[in-house]
């Protein structure tokens, strides 16, 4: 038996649900609606509509978390991953259910929750600290290794509401991470800052998560870091857990979850990322010059062609679109933007159909997850990371050149050429 097995878990959530309560009274309105609504309670009472109605925003969940373990949490905006976080970090009670913790816990819910404004850096470290259960000497003990990571040292003694957002998101992580709880509770954290910050998260939540006394649980929709540190993951959908366990597995069928089943997929209510400007924005997409568009299906060896429907809400002297092509695991295969071959603008306000084109693209049969933004001269205007599927099937030519014992994603033709040594005299 091994030494994981008879340890407690440092986090057990048994049966947990959370409700809420939606309100639906109408308290604008025009002077007709108020009157009609008010008609229809006098004269055909049970037909007015409910004040409120109640929610379910999680259902049903139960795991555990031991020592050592890395617990990943995905799925789509609106699946219930915030309200769980928030209900293992006490900050709401469950409906439903209960949750047990054993030792300290931090939680980087939203980067710089607990610093105050008008407090310095140096005075912050040591708040958040103390919220977290720290004693005065064990803040100390960190202290200077709080102030290297997050990269402060200048701008110690400057009330953080003079911080830029990346010093506050240095200096928030480097608080959380840095003062030993048993139990890391991250959300998000990874989508925020440089790339150079990004991977000393990473980094520093590796050595969190390679102490066997320690648990890490980490929301996040950048999968390559789900897929890179998490030793178990769940998938949320609707507020239920739809899966849980290997990795891998369990990122394969939340990409299954998001193939498109009509010729055109609406993209207007998916969830965006990153900081948007929000002039241009997409609005659906579709499969062009396919046989059978509704299934987005594609033959190995034919070009892949996709028209999007964008509206432009301003004058724009330049606009490209950049794809993303992900394989089921997590990791991307590819970026290609449009302005390498055909730069687009000037652009007036209005809605336009953007069609572009793969004339090649030699991926082995299979399924693949299109990330899909807008940039103009004033940088990311939308963004959506995962947008659709798209399913590359077998054709003759693959059957021709027996891909399906070929492993990787992509196939490229290479030309070989055999030519003899002349004999040395």
């Amino acid at each position: 038996m091994s030494f994981k097995s008879v340890q407690h878990p440092l986090i057990k959530v048994e049966g947990v649900g959370k409700q809420y309560t939606i309100g639906h009274e109408n308290v604008g309105g025009s002077l007709r609606e108020r009157i009609h609504d008010t008609a229809t309670a006098i004269f055909r009472p049970g037909t007015r509509k409910p004040k409120s109605e109640t929610f379910w925003a999680l259902q049903n969940i139960n795991f555990d978390v031991h020592p050592g373990e890395v617990l990943g949490i995905i799925g789509r905006n609106g699946a219930g991953k915030s309200t769980l976080l928030k209900i293992l970090s006490r900050i709401t009670e469950p409906t439903t259910g209960r949750v047990t913790l054993r030792g300290r816990v931090a939680s980087l819910l939203e980067v710089g929750t607990g610093f105050h404004p008008e407090l310095t850096g140096r005075e912050n470290i040591f708040l958040n600290g103390t919220i977290l259960g720290m004693t005065r000497a064990e803040i100390h003990a960190k202290f200077d290794e709080i102030v290297s990571f997050a990269e402060v040292e200048r701008f110690l003694d400057t009330p953080v509401k003079r911080y830029s957002s990346g010093m506050y998101v240095r200096l928030a992580f480097a608080v959380a991470a840095h003062l030993d709880p048993e139990i890391l509770i991250v959300d998000e954290v990874l989508a925020v800052g440089d790339v150079a910050f990004q991977k000393k998260c990473l980094d520093r939540l590796q050595a969190i998560a390679g102490d066997e006394q320690r648990a890490v649980l980490l929301v996040s929709h950048n999968l390559n870091a789900v897929l890179q540190l998490c030793t178990k993951v769940l998938f949320l959908a609707d507020g239920q857990l739809r899966a849980s366990g290997d990795p891998a597995d369990v990122v394969r069928g939340y990409f299954g979850s998001l193939k498109p089943t009509t010729p055109v997929t609406s993209l207007a209510l998916l969830p965006r990322s990153g900081a948007l400007h929000g002039a241009a924005r997409l609005l659906s997409a579709r499969l062009a010059d396919a046989e059978k568009s509704s299934d987005w299906q594609i033959p190995f060896g034919h070009p892949i062609s996709l028209e999007f429907r964008i509206c432009v809400t301003r004058r724009l002297d330049e606009l490209e679109i950049g794809l993303g092509l992900f394989h089921l695991q997590g990791f991307e295969l590819c970026s290609s933007l449009s302005s390498w071959s055909h730069p687009l603008g000037p652009i007036e306000a209005g809605d336009y159909q953007l069609k572009i084109s793969y004339p090649t693209l030699p991926l082995l049969p299979g399924t693949y997850r299109i990330g899909v933004g807008l940039r103009s001269e004033r940088d990311l205007e939308d963004y959506l990371p995962e947008a659709f599927e798209l399913e590359i099937t077998e054709s003759p030519l693959s059957a021709r050149r027996k891909l399906s014992s070929v492993r990787g994603a992509l196939a490229f033709e290479i030309t070989a050429t055999l030519q003899p040594i002349p004999e040395t005299p």
